[in-house]
């Protein structure tokens, strides 16, 4: 996320908000932001909305997901939140929305849904 120049914009028990800014260098041919760039955006604010739920003792990672592109990712700025839908003691459940922001604009450009896998510390 730090290549991304992403910050945590929100967060609390089962959800978090990721932010990133418009960076041509995240574009690919006709533009927009890439879906690779905004597919990890979203993977992350699952996963790290996951992980709010977890123990301490706990990490989590991604075994699955799937994204729908559903707008062209143009914007000045663009924003994941990632919300926990089933949190279990192995498996978590999540679901997640990018938006892109242009003024008081927000259009929806991806969702996803994810299961993440619950690790001890230990194995990692």
């Amino acid at each position: 996320m730090h290549a991304l120049n992403a910050a945590i914009e929100h967060i609390r028990p089962g959800e978090l908000s990721i932010t990133i800014p418009f960076n041509p260098a995240y574009g690919q041919q006709h533009g927009y932001v890439h879906g690779g760039v905004i597919a990890s955006l979203l993977d992350s604010a699952c996963g790290y909305a996951a992980l709010t739920l977890m123990p301490a003792d706990r990490e989590v990672l991604t075994v699955e997901f799937k994204v729908n592109f559903v707008s062209p990712a143009q914007g000045s700025r663009f924003v994941a939140t990632g919300r926990v839908i089933r949190s279990g003691r192995t498996f978590s459940v999540c679901t997640g929305e990018a938006v892109a922001i242009n003024g008081d604009r927000r259009t929806t450009i991806a969702i996803m849904q994810a299961t993440m896998f619950a690790m001890h510390v230990s194995q990692m």
